[in-house]
């Protein structure tokens, strides 16, 4: 028996009884090549998108030059020292490049939610107000360090009530009375003390911790707040509005500085911060030669004024501001509503459901369902949220909240699933060791599970929120506008978002409508997905290391 078994596992893996490594080389590389294919081909088809909407071929061979010779050939060299005697510092060059070119982005999309979705005046008056709540929740810490049940939540819903809601035709709130008593200030001032100001602190607490001294978190937090007035006093001369600015500034500046004093405190790999130097240093003595010389650019569709003027009937006046706002209004709709809902009902499905009785089929009932509603076409989820919030709820058609929450409908199930697999692998000697130490369940699941299971469920959570941005059946449903041509000012407005510019777009009977503008608005939603996906991929990791 011993040597028929032996016989059939030779004739099953190889002569000898060794194993046939032809096959499994074969498979090997089939799978490699198959990958390498299918990025290739993606990577083609983004080209020849980014080629229709930039149109490199239209500029001068001296525009091409003096970028060339600036910028390029520095910045080859030394990525070339970096690969072959530091790597290390490499690394560190191309995050202190990569970060301020993402900032720029996050500032942007700031500066849209601070200056769009509300006025300055009113974010002004807000700030405080949350400055309130968060220094009543302090001073309480410090005063009862032991409360009694629900005395904290108590002491946070008063505060909240008395900065936002105040008593109703007798004592106004602290935000209402901001608002009223402080409109002498203009617009500039309103964003650099309510927006400078706690970044500044942020980044001076920051520092302080890091350097242990308060000396230099102080100075710290003076260079941040000295970079806000600087773009109020810049602005005229670039030609953006001074309270605009001061959001973006501080936006890359702040972040970028941290990160050098990092790698500086550290004194490792200081010489990857040449990499950035050659780069932005590069690129302004090539602007600079650019225009001495007069050598014209490349005559793009997507430009400055491609991301700041509405819709037009002319494709060379045409641009997607409304949709670009629009979109970053929904996307806050959604994370604000489908996030914590994902999340919450896989904890309770996997820390709390029981697993038998009656009820435990219930619960295997609802699991399936979720993994049915899953596969659901996203045209069902418009006309679900079609009937839901707009026939039912008496909701505005097609505005920002409507078009949210259906699309949150449509990737809840995803976020679900992924955060049940997350939460799934948090080992149970984790758990039992914190029953151990006398923890509740709910103190398990806050300290231990939730913080564990974190990287997984932001994982999910980012292909859930890139299949989001880029649905247009779901709007179409819920009569989002093809055409706006002003941003949404309120989440209750109608509104348009990028693929429902982009679908109308395509139907467009001339040809540089469904070309080049086209092009624009699929480079320009490649651009808002990626950053969103890199800001999750690094809050992800940042929990990972932890």
């Amino acid at each position: 028996m011993a040597t028929e078994n032996q016989n059939r596992s030779d004739s099953w893996y190889g002569t000898g009884g060794e194993t046939n490594r032809l096959r499994g080389a074969a498979f090997e590389w089939a799978c490699l090549g198959a990958t390498l294919f299918g990025i290739s081909m993606v990577f083609v088809l983004l080209l020849y998108v980014a080629v229709d909407a930039v149109r490199p071929f239209s500029a001068d061979a001296g525009w091409y030059l003096a970028y060339g010779l600036a910028a390029v050939v520095p910045t080859g060299g030394l990525v070339a020292y970096y690969g072959f005697r530091d790597r290390e510092a490499g690394w560190t060059g191309a995050m202190a490049a990569a970060l301020p070119a993402f900032c720029l982005l996050v500032g942007a999309g700031l500066a849209l939610l601070v200056l769009e979705v509300s006025q300055p005046h009113e974010w002004f008056a807000v700030a405080p107000a949350l400055g309130a709540v968060g220094l009543a929740l302090g001073v309480h810490r410090r005063v009862r360090p032991r409360p009694v049940a629900f005395e904290r939540a108590a002491v946070g819903i008063a505060a909240v009530l008395v900065a936002f809601v105040g008593v109703p035709g007798a004592v106004p709130s602290l935000e209402g009375a901001l608002r009223s008593a402080l409109l002498w200030l203009n617009w500039p001032t309103m964003v650099l003390y309510s927006f400078g100001g706690p970044v500044a602190l942020a980044a001076g607490v920051l520092v302080a911790r890091r350097r242990e001294s308060r000396l230099a978190g102080a100075l710290a937090a003076g260079l941040a707040f000295a970079a806000g007035v600087l773009a109020v006093v810049v602005a005229p001369a670039v030609g953006v509005d001074d309270y605009l600015l001061v959001v973006v500034a501080l936006s890359v500046a702040v972040p970028t500085g941290l990160y050098v004093e990092g790698v500086v405190r550290r004194g490792e790999t200081v010489a990857g911060l040449a990499l950035p130097v050659a780069v932005y240093g590069g690129l302004a003595v090539g602007a600079l030669v650019v225009e001495t010389y007069g050598f014209a650019g490349p005559a793009a569709w997507l430009d400055w004024q491609f991301l700041t003027d509405p819709h037009s009937r002319f494709a060379e006046r045409a641009g997607i501001y409304p949709a670009l706002v629009g979109s970053v209004m929904m996307m806050l709709v959604i994370v604000v509503s489908a996030f914590p809902v994902g999340v919450g009902a896989a904890l309770y499905l996997e820390e709390y459901a029981p697993d038998g009785g009656r009820l435990g089929r219930v619960v295997d009932l609802i699991e399936v369902n979720i993994g049915n509603l899953a596969g659901v076409p996203s045209v069902v989820y418009g006309l679900l949220g079609l009937a839901l919030f707009v026939r039912y709820a008496n909701m505005t058609t097609g505005s920002v909240l409507v078009g949210g929450l259906t699309v949150g409908l449509l990737i809840l199930p995803i976020v679900i699933i992924s955060a049940q697999e997350a939460i799934r692998a948090v080992p149970d000697s984790m758990r039992r060791a914190s029953y151990g130490m006398g923890a509740t369940r709910w103190q398990t699941v806050r300290n231990v599970v939730l913080p564990e299971a974190l990287p997984g469920i932001l994982t999910g959570t980012i292909l859930a929120f890139g299949r989001a941005i880029g649905e247009t059946a779901p709007l179409l449903m819920i009569g989002a506008a093809a055409v706006v041509f002003n941003a949404p000012g309120a989440f209750t407005e109608q509104f348009s978002a990028m693929p429902r510019q982009i679908f109308a777009w395509s139907s467009e009977p001339a040809a540089e409508f469904r070309h080049g503008v086209l092009a624009a608005g699929v480079m320009t939603l490649l651009v808002v997905l990626l950053s969103m996906n890199a800001a999750a991929i690094l809050l992800r990791n940042r929990y990972q290391r932890r």
